[in-house]
């Protein structure tokens, strides 16, 4: 059994049941012109099932389907949406972090510079990309790229997808959380565009070390937090089995976060999620780096700097209300 098979989304418990029926009943008429009208009946119950379901998800549903091992990761949006890329590798001062892919392509006939977390498909890509988790060096590798990218005039991508930060004894050794912070100061000084999209896993300094842009997007069942619900459940309830409880609360959505301003926008996914339809996600993802690089484009570079800062200064909404 691969390891797709094997991970199966709680939600989709009954969609999957009543898919097997379906698929048991064609088997039985085996082409029955009688039973055709039986099937394509029961083909639009299922449909009307997974729209219910899907309209109804916690937001620990959104968490595991953002986890979910079919989902594209940023090396398939790479190849899907991208012409002529070529990578660049390295921070030129310690190594490369293969948690990161980046370097130079074209959308269309937009040149860009794109970076984003790789988490990797399989069990050896999985170690060797970390699981997505970068190290001090690759966002060092990610700042060089965007201070390349500003020299050049081109636009920068920079897709989300990690559980967090690699938090190993040599990665603090090597700076980690000095280097998080002179990222997340760096960013708000690139002269140039860049648009910051949430495809997956957004959590932590992981995700916030290269994510500071003019405009964040985000795929509706990614997720975007300060720390993994299994994280705070741990240190704030000493209980990771509250992790469906301590979801709620987070306001970790790309709902909540639309509401919160931390976001921009919300990129709606094929029915059951992106890992359902790639290509319909491609389509869109690329639709809306297009839309927003054209938009950002006629700013000048003083103003589009004065509105970065702004914008993550405004982030949030606080009660001022006396209890």
């Amino acid at each position: 059994m691969s390891e797709e098979q094997k991970f199966d989304l709680p939600h989709e418990k009954q969609i999957q049941e009543y898919s097997k029926t379906i698929e048991h009943l064609r088997k039985q008429v085996d082409g029955n012109p009688l039973f055709k009208g039986e099937v394509s009946r029961l083909e639009k119950k299922l449909e009307a099932l997974k729209k219910k379901v899907y309209s109804e998800l916690t937001p620990w549903d959104r968490v595991l389907i953002s986890r979910h091992p079919k989902r594209p990761h940023t090396k398939d949006y790479i190849q899907a949406i991208t012409t002529d890329f070529f990578e660049l590798h390295g921070d030129r001062t310690f190594g490369d972090d293969r948690a990161i892919i980046g370097g130079l392509a074209q959308i269309d006939d937009l040149p860009v510079m794109i970076v984003g977390q790789e988490k990797g498909s399989n069990t050896d890509e999985r170690v060797e990309r970390n699981f997505g988790m970068v190290s001090p060096e690759g966002f060092r590798k990610v700042m060089r790229l965007m201070e390349l990218a500003a020299r050049m005039g081109l636009p920068v991508v920079s897709l989300l997808d990690t559980p967090g930060a690699y938090p190993g004894l040599e990665a603090e050794q090597r700076g980690q959380g000095w280097v998080i912070a002179e990222n997340l100061q760096k960013m708000f000084s690139i002269q140039t565009p860049i648009i910051v999209l949430v495809i997956g896993e957004g959590c932590s300094g992981g995700a916030l070390g290269m994510g500071v842009g003019d405009v964040i997007g985000m795929l509706e069942h990614a997720y975007y937090s300060v720390i993994s619900p299994e994280g705070c459940a741990s240190i704030l309830l000493k209980d990771a089995t509250k992790k469906q409880e301590v979801a709620n609360i987070l306001k970790l959505t790309a709902e909540d976060l639309l509401k919160l301003n931390i976001i921009d926008e919300i990129i709606q996914e094929p029915l059951g999620g992106a890992h359902n339809n790639p290509e319909t996600i491609y389509a869109r993802v690329k639709e809306f780096i297009l839309g927003k690089a054209h938009s950002l484009s006629h700013i000048p570079a003083e103003v589009l700097l004065e509105q970065r800062y702004a914008k993550f200064r405004t982030m949030g909404i606080v009660s001022t209300k006396k209890r």
